[in-house]
């Protein structure tokens, strides 16, 4: 075992393990009437989450459900949806939040997949499941309950909350799964990422974000993002207020941090691009904000600059993926000459770069970026050939997970982010990386958005091919914006041709779907 991994361990150990539940509970006997959620017009204090959490789990035991069993939430941001998260999170359960946004088919997969017995659906999902009402009920007969409508075949959250009696009592461990969060599926079928509670409450315990039981913290992310539970369960562990917006939008989102004095955020890169071309932005009050966080995506070194000149309080950039392990953290307003880069390795974050065949490489070279830390996954559900794969083996044996990025560190250990290693482009021999000509191609004031694939070519194998959308009113020439960015590259990085479109395929949290762009090139 390395000597970085040794140490951490050993002071991770040190620290007791306090699960959500008794933490919900230590809040609700302190400061029962503080505020703990709030989400449109309704607010839940710590008292109130401690109950309602109570009912779930009675109602969840009454369906059977106790330690180690699923329920799976289908849910918009909601303070019934918090309620249930955390009900079934206190019954000793597995909580497996689902994409609202995936397709009927997509959903029934993961369902199947993670062996949910419950499902706890709102209004929002609501027409999508309508498409496949058969075989949800046969699926989850008895099972399906509505957070917030009446249909058929579905146990109203009122009438199941009824229908428990009192809570049980449930010793949870800190091997035990929390939660099981599916990938998006851009790159293939969605597999489950399992996290344990452990790792869960070391993850929230962390002190680096200066959060505290006056914090509030604005997210306006789906609950089934990492993105959203990251700094909820944060939040939440801390005895802060989390502000949710059940769906993001640039001029509401400023009047929530008027209003709340909000402290501290995490958004996705679009969002900060949509805020700080908002109308509203520069008169609202920004001026409680403690740290606002970024992840989802790389953000760009001009977005830092103007968040850091606008934007009172720091702004901290997060790189990492749910599966943890891989996260390297910069705090913009430390280290503004560092804005080209993603920060260094995370504290209890042990790092490398290894080339194709595994071996480690020197500061400075390029190659896949590899981590270990303590908030890692337990691995992918029900997938162990899959979980195998994705780990890089040092030379005691440790499991490092494969970020799947290419990088390299710099002098100072900083580390500066190349590309997805799919993304990749090798033209003629030669390796194009997709985000250097992206950020290029972005510095063109006509230019609102763009992507670099790469295409067949039967000279060079494939070739780089940019597909941008301009900005509103733009009469700008493809020919004329390929010779604008290649007179500003490498003669081996050049662009074989430029397409327009109106606008770029993008998940919720605002990631490039590459796939799809690929896909009718090379089909």
């Amino acid at each position: 075992m390395t000597r970085n991994v040794q140490d951490i361990l050993a002071r991770q150990a040190q620290q007791p393990f306090v699960d959500f539940p008794s933490l919900i509970a230590r809040h609700a006997g302190e400061r029962p009437d503080a505020p703990a959620f709030v989400c449109g017009d309704d607010a839940l204090d710590w008292g109130g989450l401690a109950r309602q959490a109570d009912c779930v789990a009675a109602a969840c035991a009454a369906m059977g459900v106790g330690a180690d069993g699923k329920v799976a939430l289908l849910a918009s941001p909601g303070l019934r949806a918090i309620q249930a998260f955390f009900g079934v999170v206190r019954a000793g359960a597995c909580v497996v939040p689902l994409a609202t946004s995936a397709t009927a088919a997509t959903l029934m997969g993961m369902l199947g997949d993670s062996d949910a017995t419950v499902l706890v659906a709102d209004a929002d999902a609501r027409e999508t499941l309508k498409t496949v009402e058969a075989e949800l009920m046969a699926a989850f007969s008895q099972r399906l309950v509505a957070l917030d409508f009446q249909a058929p075949g579905w146990l109203g959250w009122d009438d199941w909350l009824a229908g428990g009696g009192r809570p049980p009592a449930v010793d949870l461990r800190a091997d035990q799964a929390f939660n099981l969060i599916y990938s998006s599926g851009t790159t293939g079928k969605p597999k489950g990422i399992l996290h344990h509670h452990g790792m869960r409450s070391r993850q929230a315990n962390r002190r680096s974000f200066g959060l505290g039981p006056d914090s509030v913290m604005l997210l306006s992310t789906p609950l089934y993002s990492n993105t959203t539970l990251q700094p909820m369960l944060a939040t939440v562990a801390n005895g802060g207020l989390t502000v949710l917006m059940r769906k993001f939008d640039a001029a509401e989102y400023l009047r929530l941090c008027a209003a709340h004095r909000v402290s501290h955020t995490m958004l996705v890169p679009v969002q900060y691009q949509r805020l700080l071309a908002h109308d509203d932005f520069a008169r609202t009050d920004l001026s409680s904000f403690v740290l606002k966080q970024c992840t989802g995506a790389p953000l760009d070194a001009r977005l830092k600059s103007q968040i850091l000149a606008q934007w009172p309080g720091g702004l901290r950039e997060i790189y990492g993926m749910t599966e943890g392990g891989c996260s390297c953290v910069l705090d913009a307003h430390e280290f503004p000459d560092k804005l080209g880069t993603v920060g260094r390795p995370a504290p209890d974050h042990d790092m490398r770069i290894v080339d194709d065949d595994g071996r480690v490489l020197a500061q400075g070279e390029v190659g896949e970026i590899v981590g270990w830390s303590p908030y890692m996954m337990a691995g992918y559900y029900k997938q162990p050939q899959a979980t195998e794969a994705f780990y890089w083996r040092d030379e005691s044996g440790i499991a490092f997970h494969r970020s799947g990025d290419i990088g390299r560190f710099d002098q100072e250990g900083f580390l500066i982010l190349l590309d997805r290693k799919k993304d990749l482009i090798i033209s003629g021999g030669f390796n194009i990386y997709a985000t250097d000509l992206e950020s290029v191609t972005a510095a063109h004031p006509e230019v609102a958005d763009v992507a670099v694939i790469g295409i067949p070519s039967e000279q060079w194998g494939e070739t780089p091919l940019a597909l941008v959308v301009l900005e509103p009113g733009s009469a700008l020439d493809p020919e004329a914006l390929r010779a604008w960015v290649n007179a500003q590259v490498g003669r081996t990085q050049r662009l074989a041709a430029v397409e327009y479109r109106s606008e770029l395929p993008r998940s919720a949290l605002g990631k490039l779907l590459k796939r799809e762009l690929r896909q009718p090139y090379w089909t």
